[in-house]
């Protein structure tokens, strides 16, 4: 089961954190493997910023807020930036779970691209600018790059619901 949201934050909240992770400042981070099940000869690859993993908070954690105060987080267990660059054909990714244990995963997208995230029973949910998508990410998804715009770009938050 899911949830879409479409316009998830209002304007001004969702152009002050758009306005930060798109600038020249942010910190990005890369890697090699896109997830555990990828297999290691794969040459994609992406760009994370980890903003708050296993109690590390980066500095901009703050910037987040808008999204907590929307969702019914009892605890939070990770707050991802993904950055899928461009490719020249739409690569789909292994499917994964985020975590093994029960959790909801909420993922706001900030551009519109052709890209999608694939749930496990193949439903397709496309990147579309301030949507946000809830659903059971302790369950098999999948992430694709994107050929229509420079990156694809998505907030991924891990948590227990309230």
């Amino acid at each position: 089961m899911y949830k879409i949201i479409d316009n998830f934050l209002q304007k001004d909240q969702f152009a002050a954190i758009d306005s930060i992770i798109s600038s020249d400042e942010f910190d990005w981070y890369y890697i090699s493997q896109l997830n555990y099940a990828q297999n290691k000869e794969d040459l994609t690859l992406y760009f994370v910023h980890m903003a708050f993993n296993e109690g590390r908070t980066s500095r901009y954690i703050n910037i987040f807020s808008s999204i907590f105060n929307n969702l019914r987080i009892k605890a939070l267990i990770r707050i991802k930036v993904n950055f899928y660059p461009k490719t020249s054909v739409i690569e789909k990714h292994a499917p994964h779970c985020d975590y093994i244990f029960p959790h909801m995963g909420a993922i706001l997208y900030l551009n519109t691209n052709n890209g999608k995230t694939i749930l496990e029973d193949g439903t397709e949910i496309e990147s579309i600018k301030n949507r946000l998508l809830i659903f059971d990410s302790s369950r098999p998804h999948s992430s694709t790059s994107t050929t229509d715009s420079k990156a694809r770009i998505n907030v991924n938050i891990n948590y227990i619901p309230s």
